[in-house]
């Protein structure tokens, strides 16, 4: 069923996995799937690579005759990545997930969350960067950070400064800080190539580094939003229990719908967490109620409340698990720390 040519010089294309032409459908080829009598380099060698002319044969016949012919190495069956699929697997799982902390709705808790979560993760041993996407650099303070420090997220994306470079270390976890020069940042993106993962791109380069990357994103739907969106594995919604929170988190759901479908199919929703709760009002409840109905399994059990030290913390430049690690505040965060790696497992 094979009938070997000649060639010379090595070739990257892995055989049976990348033909030279494709048929233009099962019919046209005359057999019962999608391969041509198209010819297919193989690498036997680094000194010499054959041609081999495809003949109607069935499926089987094909690979088992090839691979009998060819006598693949390890190696060589790794290159045509035809080997389990857990190895993949275990690379992947390496790498840091990318969590965007969003709602285009200001005061719901996004900050806090972020600089309170990555810092309960640190406490608890895993290694976390909280790269601050908002202009207005609070997530930067928050972790104890100089807003007006020389590189930043900024200098990252626009003057194409190593993300690895621009990182702070701090004892609740590494911060890629923002600063004010952000805010026009949105504008300067628009005229370069692939502005919408520009994010996404930086972070490629140090996400081996980490378990988790949170994404401190600004209260609105723009270019900024849309690049920490494309660049996220997942979504964390932080939601406050009042009726315009609800309205923000259509139109959030609206805009995740889109970039699911066009940029970033792997999106998904981490989780909804309640902050500012209070339990004494029936808003509260009824906005929880509602929330769990539309996102089913979705919404955290753990919800953060009203609490004074939450406030207090980012004045001294400290997350909650420093500032006053005792306070209902602290024990909501670690709380929601253990929940989200329940999850995350």
């Amino acid at each position: 069923p094979l009938a070997p040519g000649s060639g010379s010089g090595g070739s990257d294309l892995p055989a049976v996995l990348c033909p030279r032409r494709k048929a233009a459908s099962a019919s046209a080829a005359g057999v019962g799937y999608d391969f041509d009598l198209n010819c297919y380099r193989v690498d036997v060698s680094r000194e010499t690579s054959t041609f081999f002319i495809i003949s109607s044969v069935s499926r089987e016949t094909f690979f088992s005759s090839f691979f009998s012919f060819c006598k693949f190495s390890i190696e060589t069956a790794r290159k045509c990545d035809i080997l389990n699929k857990k190895t993949d697997r275990k690379r992947v799982g390496k790498v840091a997930k990318i969590v965007a902390i969003v709602n285009q709705k200001g005061g719901v808790g996004k900050t806090t969350t972020c600089v309170n979560l990555a810092a309960a993760l640190k406490y608890l041993g895993k290694r976390v960067l909280l790269c601050d996407f908002d202009p207005q650099a609070n997530a930067t303070s928050g972790m104890g950070v100089d807003k007006s420090t020389s590189n930043g997220v900024y200098d990252v994306l626009i003057n194409g400064v190593d993300a690895a470079k621009a990182i702070v270390a701090t004892p609740y976890g590494d911060v890629l800080p923002s600063s004010k020069a952000l805010a026009g940042g949105g504008v300067e993106m628009i005229e370069l190539a692939d502005r919408q993962f520009l994010l996404r791109n930086a972070l490629n380069g140090v996400r081996e580094n980490y378990d988790y990357i949170f994404i401190d994103c600004p209260p609105s739907l723009e270019l900024l939003t849309l690049n920490a969106l494309c660049a996220a594995d997942s979504l964390l919604v932080p939601l406050q229990g009042e009726y315009y929170a609800l309205e923000g988190l259509s139109d959030l759901m609206n805009t995740v719908r889109i970039v699911r479908r066009n940029m970033n199919p792997r999106l998904q929703i981490e989780g909804v967490l309640l902050t500012m709760f209070d339990g004494r009002t029936n808003l509260a409840i009824q906005v929880a109620q509602e929330v769990k109905r539309f996102f089913p399994g979705k919404v955290y059990a753990t919800v953060i409340p009203r609490n004074i030290r939450l406030s207090e913390a980012p004045s001294h430049g400290k997350p909650i698990t420093a500032y006053d690690r005792t306070c209902r505040g602290a024990e909501a965060y670690l709380s929601l720390a253990n929940e989200f790696l329940k999850k995350n497992v």
